[in-house]
């Protein structure tokens, strides 16, 4: 079980990019974007089919990068330009980047197993610090040696550029062409009639939505050791339970808050996942069942508890009510006493 949930931890932390990218499209936005169960497997594609071609891992994922941009540029141009409904273009696109994604591996799948990856560099570099023997002499001191991973260099360096990409987006989305961003979603309408191109943030915004996923996707396929074209499938369920997961329990209520719920929801959310997969009778092709009743959850849940303080709120304020009528009526006995 341990070995389990710290598994769940490193997909956590991978799929948290993914995340990032779904709350800048759905909450920044505003836009249903399904462009994100294609551009993920396109980040994955591009970075696995470079590095089997030799290309340097890194310069692969950064290359990953760019095509999940451009792809949710695309999607932005059939929305801005061409006058499609939002959802409407984001699985016009979806559908698009299946065929391009195979048109890319030239196959379903491409393994990496035998490959130099940026997992394999990041893992060969954490050796050389030795952190791991560090780590396994003080849990073994206090008697927990025998719930140690193999390494954490996936973990802690994963959650760390996870959080410098949080970073990023918060500094960015306080910047001038960030709030215009944020603008655009909040009010469309208000940011036209200050002459400002809203066209023109759709399209950036969507790019940079779909390129943290093409980032993630690329990752999760180093990760894995392969690429699949299906890898993609159900990926916006899963990064919407993750944006709504982070927001029901630590609270979003600014945009730095929110990023770092985002953040802790991927992460939550794989751990659930993983829990519930330990039930006896729930098997792995259940994934998407739970995936889908994780999401209810979460977005029933949180109105549930609100009736609920509601209806508590309201009894308060009754019984107070009452105790001052009461208070009240004892007064005005007192008085008409002294009276007599």
């Amino acid at each position: 079980m341990p070995t389990a949930i710290f598994g769940s931890l490193e997909a956590g932390a991978l799929y948290a990019l993914m995340a990032l990218g779904v709350y800048l499209s759905f909450r920044i936005l505003d836009f249903p974007d399904l462009t994100v169960d294609g551009s993920f497997v396109t980040g994955g594609a591009v970075a696995a089919v470079m590095i089997v071609n030799g290309f340097n891992p890194f310069i692969a994922t950064i290359a990953a990068i760019v095509a999940g941009f451009l792809a949710g540029c695309f999607t932005g141009l059939l929305h801005t330009k061409g006058k499609i409904n939002a959802l409407l273009s984001g699985i016009l696109m979806m559908i698009a980047l299946y065929s391009i994604n195979l048109r890319i591996m030239g196959k379903s799948n491409v393994s990496l197993l035998s490959e130099e990856t940026v997992i394999t560099k990041i893992t060969e570099f954490w050796k050389q610090l030795k952190i791991d023997d560090a780590i396994q002499t003080g849990l073994s001191a206090i008697g927990i040696g025998g719930f140690i991973p193999k390494t954490w260099a996936i973990l802690f360096l994963m959650v760390i550029l996870a959080f410098i990409v949080k970073v990023g987006m918060d500094w960015f989305l306080k910047t001038e062409l960030g709030l215009a961003l944020r603008a655009t979603g909040d009010n469309e309408t208000m940011v036209r009639s200050f002459s400002v191109d809203t066209d023109f943030y759709k399209i950036f915004g969507l790019g940079l939505s779909n390129a943290l996923v093409a980032f993630s996707g690329a990752l999760v396929a180093q990760y894995n050791g392969f690429s699949d074209v299906g890898m993609g499938i159900g990926m916006i369920v899963i990064g919407l339970a993750s944006v709504i997961i982070g927001e029901a329990v630590f609270g979003a209520k600014n945009i730095i808050r929110a990023t770092a719920a985002v953040i802790g929801g991927a992460i939550l959310y794989r751990i659930i996942v993983t829990m519930a997969l330990r039930v006896e009778f729930l098997e792995t092709g259940d994934m998407k069942l739970i995936t889908a009743l994780i999401v209810i959850c979460a977005l029933i849940l949180p109105k549930v508890i609100d009736r609920q303080k509601e209806k508590q709120r309201k009894r308060k304020r009754l019984k107070a009510m009452k105790q001052a009528d009461a208070e009240g009526r004892g007064q005005n006995l007192a008085a008409v006493k002294s009276d007599l």
